[in-house]
């Protein structure tokens, strides 16, 4: 069996930062260093852990977006996925979100990746593509819709 040394106040839980500066200095700690004591917190699977600051914001980042000779800077939260900067840049390019092929780093990203997750920094670039084989379709239903409006031409002007 062996015997771990901790101390103690490390797994001390503190309510309130004045009890914490006058728990270290009765216990002959240095309250004027600066240092203050850990608060910990068990989460609801039973796990100790240091207890998270309140602030809770997501962080925004700007991501360049590059379609063709255009450029949009688009302001998204830096833990969305890739199918919700296509869903923001629908508004601003009018292409569907279907439609749509990101690159970023020369590869293409699915809907389902996160921006953190790939390395999408702020500021960083991100190369839209509109969807070859729906573009050939669009094309193709143009020219069949301006064949079905003239059937015949006209042979005579008047």
């Amino acid at each position: 069996m062996i015997k771990l040394r901790y101390s103690k106040k490390l797994f001390r839980r503190s309510s309130s930062k004045s009890s914490a500066a006058s728990s270290s200095s009765s216990d002959g700690g240095d309250a004027g260093s600066g240092r203050g004591e850990i608060e910990w917190e068990v989460r609801p699977g039973g796990m100790l852990v240091q207890k998270r600051d309140g602030k809770g914001d997501v962080e925004v980042i700007t991501v360049r977006v590059a379609t063709g000779f255009s450029w949009h800077d688009v302001s998204i939260g830096a833990t969305c996925t890739f199918g919700e900067l296509k869903v923001v840049l629908s508004m601003v390019t009018g292409l569907e979100p279907r439609e749509q092929r990101l690159l970023f780093r020369g590869k293409e990203r699915e809907d389902s990746d996160h921006l953190h997750m790939v390395g999408v920094r702020d500021k960083d670039k991100v190369l839209l593509l509109e969807d070859p084989a729906l573009k050939d379709m669009k094309l193709r239903a143009a020219l069949a819709a301006q064949a079905v409006q003239s059937p015949y031409q006209n042979f005579i002007k008047v």
